[in-house]
């Protein structure tokens, strides 16, 4: 598929997804969240998919926002489709059984942060920074940021930074949960591709299994959330993979998952 904001590309198992629009920094308008959601169908669907990367261009931002000049135009129906656009999107990468990792290299603002903290992993340059800016514009995080920045850093912390509209380096970042590296900047990628191979090298029905009971676990009760664990524990032991891994351990070599 062609894409006007988006460019995507595949390194063995790992595939890139990089939003192109480093003159706006990035910045989400609706055309973007359209090709965002047909890009990760298309790698959820990919069977020689097993590690999504998600970046944006240019050196200066991960995503600095949503694309304000549109936001400006909104009638509030519209403005409704949009937020409900980007947070179909964002439930959708949340909830993709392919780890997808967030790779942040400088500002990740509002609908910038929404997106990584949609992400399964958030790996950042120390030279990164995060905020929920929004109230400065006169509205709320749209696409999903109060539930999942109180669900990563706590209440305190989600309140401070959406009521304030605050800018937080790397480091705070990491601190509170919302990041889960960071990195020097010459570092980044190299850090990224590291942990994209451990995780592409890895049992994809047991990456499923892990994906799904932490994001089934996060939305229910402790016992249905315990059940599901089984359930998916018991499927991961009738596998080809789960056989493998364990025959490897005990002949103590490295494991050959096929997803089987």
């Amino acid at each position: 598929m062609d894409y006007q904001n988006l460019l995507v590309s595949d390194r063995g198992a790992v595939r890139s997804i990089t939003i192109n629009r480093s003159d706006k920094l990035n910045a989400l308008n609706l055309l973007t969240l359209q090709e965002l959601d047909a890009a990760f169908r298309g790698a959820r669907e990919d069977a020689t998919v097993r590690v999504i990367v998600l970046a944006g261009a240019g050196e200066k931002a991960f995503v600095a926002g949503a694309d304000i000049a549109e936001l400006a135009t909104l009638s509030p129906v519209q403005a409704q489709a949009f937020s409900r656009a980007g947070q179909v999107l964002m439930r959708g990468i949340e909830r993709t059984t392919k780890p997808v990792i967030a790779r942040i290299q400088g500002f990740a603002l509002g609908g910038g942060m929404e997106l990584a903290m949609s992400c399964h992993l958030r790996i950042a340059s120390e030279k990164a920074k995060l905020g929920q800016p929004e109230i400065n514009l006169g509205v709320i995080p749209g696409f999903g940021g109060t539930q999942r920045l109180t669900r990563l850093a706590g209440r305190s912390a989600a309140l401070e930074l959406c009521l304030l509209g605050m800018t937080i380096d790397a480091a705070r970042g990491q601190a509170l949960g919302v990041l889960n590296r960071v990195v020097p900047a010459d570092q980044l990628d190299d850090t990224i591709a590291a942990v994209a191979d451990q995780l592409a090298a890895a049992a994809p029905i047991a990456l499923a299994g892990i994906l799904d009971a932490v994001t089934l676990g996060a939305d229910c009760a402790m016992d249905p959330a315990l059940e599901f664990e089984t359930q998916a524990f018991a499927l991961c032991c009738s596998t080809a993979d789960m056989r493998e891994g364990t025959q490897a351990f005990l002949e103590k070599r490295k494991a050959a998952f096929t997803g089987k």
